[in-house]
């Protein structure tokens, strides 16, 4: 049962209480008449929570795209199992990545990796709407953005989702929620791509696949790091690379291009670094990645240092991406933005491997 305790000025003296609130009796009135507007919205958002709409797969026949179904009574996460760090948001938008189909597409291990049935989606921009009692961060009401950091069972293509203190930011003044979503996954990929020991004023990034999602953030925090970028949207250049000559301190590989990296002494300065984020969703690629990393030289392996990227939440690199943002220094280049009823569609553009930047969906109202 909703139990709410009002103090003199006719104001909820414990909001705690209300976002622990799990079970609601079907009689319950809300009352509409001697109360504050605060109180009866407040009692109309806790009502909502109780379920919530959710894109959701249970098994998947055909690729995500064709197994997602919209579930409009898909439970809430409840506030009371909140632990240290957490709290519940309301997605306003989501940004959608590979990721979010390739693991569901794995089949069996993905039921050990997220379980079913499930949510997709990892990035957001979202309202808090309960925090646990020991966040002195985030407050409920507050605008944040960021990313879940893997995927989970509730993910971001649904009403309501549980984030972190760590993988998520305020969202700054002026910065369109929009905007904002599309960081994520993608936008600390790129710049955890681009250790400051590395990339300085006056050296030479090339990005290997700059039209994509981290492609297009990567691009532009290079440059305003102050370095001089070079990039290529094409899988066939490595003759490119190679006509460029030994002349940069940095590669950042979108793609796992073949070949790219076992060359890459004929375009990467001694000392200089390749760093890799896509792979193919395949053994091969699997392979591939465990020769770059461990095959030495004199057995074919590559001549110049080789790490395979994969992004951590941090809060601190939010808020610097989001300072950028609010600055004019960088923005999303958002392919499409699709409707929430949409999200077979998006996925179905995603997975054509052909959109200029970011996908997002629109959760809720902004």
């Amino acid at each position: 049962m909703l139990c709410l305790s009002l103090n003199q000025s006719g104001h909820i003296s414990d909001m705690k209480n209300l976002f622990k609130t799990v079970v609601f009796p079907t009689d319950l009135n809300i009352p509409t008449r001697n109360t504050t507007p605060t109180f009866r919205v407040i009692c109309k958002v806790a009502f909502k929570m109780a379920t919530m709409k959710a894109w959701q797969y249970k098994a998947i026949h055909g690729g995500l795209e064709k197994s997602i179904e919209l579930n409009t009574s898909t439970p809430s996460p409840p506030s009371a199992t909140l632990s240290k760090g957490q709290f519940l948001i309301q997605v306003i938008t989501s940004a959608i990545n590979p990721v979010d189909y390739k693991i569901p597409e794995l089949g069996f291990p993905a039921k050990f990796i997220v379980g079913f049935p499930a949510i997709p989606g990892q990035d957001f921009c979202g309202r808090v709407v309960g925090a646990s009692s020991s966040d002195d961060v985030f407050k409920v009401g507050d605008v944040v953005f960021g990313t879940l950091g893997k995927p989970t069972q509730v993910g971001t293509l649904s009403e309501y989702t549980v984030a972190s203190s760590e993988g998520s930011a305020h969202l700054p003044n002026g910065v369109d929620p929009d905007q904002a979503a599309a960081v994520g996954t993608a936008g600390l990929t790129a710049f955890q791509c681009l250790p400051k020991d590395i990339v300085k004023p006056g050296c030479k990034v090339f990005i290997n696949g700059g039209s994509g999602g981290t492609g297009t953030w990567g691009i532009q925090f290079a440059r305003i790091l102050g370095a001089e970028v070079t990039t290529s949207c094409s899988t066939h250049n490595v003759e490119l690379c190679k006509s460029l000559g030994p002349v940069f301190d940095l590669v950042v590989d979108n793609v796992g291009s073949p070949g790219l990296y076992e060359h890459g002494a004929e375009f990467i300065k001694p000392g200089g670094s390749y760093f890799q984020i896509g792979t193919p969703a395949s053994v091969a690629g699997a392979v591939t990645i465990v020769k770059r990393l461990f095959l030495p030289r004199y057995l074919g392996g590559g001549e110049r240092p080789f790490r395979f990227i994969s992004f951590a939440s941090k809060h601190d690199d939010l808020v610097e991406i989001g300072k950028w943002l609010s600055e004019g220094k960088a923005r999303a280049v958002i392919d499409e933005a699709f409707e929430f009823e949409n999200v077979p569609k998006a996925f179905e553009k995603l997975k054509t491997g052909h959109a200029t930047g970011k996908i997002i969906v629109h959760v809720d109202q902004k």
